[in-house]
C-alpha cells in the first residue's frame, strides 16, 4: 500500500536529487548496489551490536532513497528490463539482511520474557515476506497478475524500522515481539490472497 501512495511524493522530493545524480554522470545501477551494499552493511553491523536507533535512521534514510534508481533511469532513458531485474534482486537481498539482523540482535541482546517470540516472529516474517514477491513474480512470468495484497514490501520496512526504533528508545522489547508477529501474520495472509488471485485467473 505505502509503496503506491509513496511514490508520487517521492518523485517531487527525490527528483532534484536525481537530477544531480545524472549530471554527475552516477548511474541507476550504480545507487542500486551501492544502495544494498550500504543497507547491508548497516543492517548487519547496527542491529547485531545493539546500536537500534542508529539501525533504524540509517536504513531508514537508504530506504527512503530506494526510488532514486528509477528516477535516475527514467531521467535518462536508460530503463529496462536488467535495471528492474537488478532492483528487484537486491531488494531481496537487502529485506534478509534487515530481518537476519533483527534475528541476531533478539538472540543476543532481547529481553528473554520476549526473546522467543520475537525469533519466531523475525523468522515467519522474513520466510513469508520473500515468498510474497516470488509469488508476484512467478504469476507475471505465467502470464498473469498478482500485485494484490494486504502487506508489500514498503508497509513491511516501516513496520519493522518504527518497531526497532521504538525499541532503541526503550519503549519495551514487547513491541518488536509484536510487530513481527504482524508482519508474520500479514505474509502469511498476503501470500494466500495471491495464491487466491492467480488461482482464479488459471481456471477463468
Amino acid at each position: 500500500m505505502l509503496s503506491r501512495t509513496g511514490r508520487p511524493l517521492s518523485q517531487v522530493l527525490f527528483g532534484p536529487i536525481a537530477r544531480l545524480c545524472v549530471k554527475a554522470h552516477i548511474s541507476a545501477d550504480a545507487i542500486t548496489i551501492g544502495g544494498t551494499l550500504a543497507g547491508v552493511i548497516a543492517a548487519l553491523t547496527l542491529l547485531p551490536f545493539d546500536h537500534l536507533t542508529a539501525a533504524a535512521w540509517t536504513i531508514g534514510v537508504l530506504v527512503i532513497f530506494d526510488n532514486l534508481d528509477g528516477q535516475i533511469a527514467r531521467l535518462t532513458g536508460t530503463s529496462s528490463k536488467w535495471g528492474a531485474f537488478l532492483d528487484s534482486t537486491l531488494d531481496r537481498v537487502s529485506d534478509g539482511a534487515i530481518f537476519s539482523g533483527i534475528l541476531i540482535w533478539a538472540y543476543l541482546w532481547a529481553d528473554p520474557s520476549y526473546q522467543d517470540w520475537i525469533l519466531v516472529g523475525t523468522l515467519g516474517a522474513l520466510v513469508f515476506g520473500s515468498v510474497v514477491p516470488y509469488a508476484r513474480a512467478r504469476a507475471e512470468g505465467l502470464g498473469m497478475t498478482a500485485s494484490v495484497g494486504l502487506a508489500e514490501r514498503a508497509d513491511r520496512l516501516v513496520v519493522s524500522l518504527v518497531s526497532v526504533w521504538f525499541v532503541g528508545m526503550e519503549w519495551g522489547d514487547w513491541i518488536l515481539a509484536v510487530a513481527m508477529w504482524l508482519l508474520f501474520i500479514a505474509a502469511v495472509i498476503t501470500v494466500i490472497q495471491r495464491m487466491v488471485f492467480v488461482y482464479g485467473q488459471a481456471k477463468a
